[in-house]
């Protein structure tokens, strides 16, 4: 049996304004999202043929643990795990368990830490074995998204820029963007405002300013974009059993361009093939 330190209560709500963040903010940020992206360069190499999502979620709380931070997801809203394991038509919030991974499986892990009060949050696709041309070109496709998503992030963009670049390169590839599902700010509060859609037009919704943070994460399905979610409450499938992929990282606006808390510092965040 494993124990977590006990959360410190933070006064702090999510509203409907954007949180616009101070310059030293981006310090607490750094620390957050270098320690999840350092968790998911861990885990890479133990996801293999027979693997179960449980050993990897035991192997991530651990690591997260010794480092003196929290998991964030352990206990939110209920939750009883440490990751989400999101395996092949799963689109997010899978739940690790007993299930075994087998070659030719794509799964998705997101992991959020908690870091002296601060969120660091990504999520990564891995391939299990060796995996078909649909499932790399997916997983291709996906990470071009949101590489085309982040390019959109500057002082004078709109959140609607960022959501019309990732839809036109995934739609352009013949696939489509979940809806369902969006990123969300981040800080001090796990999921903040805004929404994130990682669809849209140009032009529209909030302007950007240097200090927001916030979560680009798009799921993108070789199908349809329509999902359902399981009778566990949590685990979101596609309901024409398509698959599907996701990629996400935090993320800070900048006097000039866009910061990467979650930058894998090994260079793994995106497989290679």
């Amino acid at each position: 049996m494993y124990e977590t330190p006990d959360l410190q209560t933070d006064t702090l709500v999510r509203t409907s304004e954007i949180r616009v963040h101070a310059p030293e903010d981006f310090d607490g940020m750094r620390a957050a999202g270098r320690l999840v992206a350092e968790a998911l360069d861990m885990i890479g190499e133990f996801v293999v043929p027979g693997v179960t999502t449980g050993e990897l979620d035991d192997r991530i709380r651990q690591f997260t643990l010794d480092r003196g931070a929290l998991p964030a997801c352990l206990g939110y809203k209920g939750y009883s795990k440490t990751i989400c394991t999101s395996i092949n038509h799963v689109v997010c919030h899978g739940i690790p368990g007993d299930r075994v991974l087998k070659d030719g499986d794509i799964v998705n892990i997101d992991h959020t830490v908690i870091v002296d009060g601060w969120h660091g949050d990504s999520s990564r696709m891995y391939a299990v074995g060796n995996i078909n041309a649909r499932a790399r070109k997916l997983i291709e496709v996906t990470y071009d998204g949101l590489e085309a998503g982040l390019a959109q992030i500057k002082p004078g963009n709109t959140f609607g820029d960022i959501g019309y670049a990732i839809q036109r390169v995934v739609e352009e590839a013949r696939m489509s963007v979940v809806r369902d599902f969006c990123g969300h700010g981040i800080g001090r509060i796990f999921h903040d405002s805004p929404n994130v859609l990682h669809y849209g037009r140009r032009g529209e919704g909030a302007v950007l300013k240097p200090g927001m943070f916030f979560t680009v994460e798009p799921m993108v399905n070789l199908g349809k974009p329509h999902v359902k979610v399981l009778s566990d409450g949590w685990t979101a499938v596609t309901r024409d059993k398509s698959l599907s992929a996701q990629c996400e990282h935090s993320v800070g606006v900048t006097e000039d361009g866009v910061e990467l808390f979650s930058a894998s510092p090994a260079g793994l965040f995106r497989p290679k093939f």
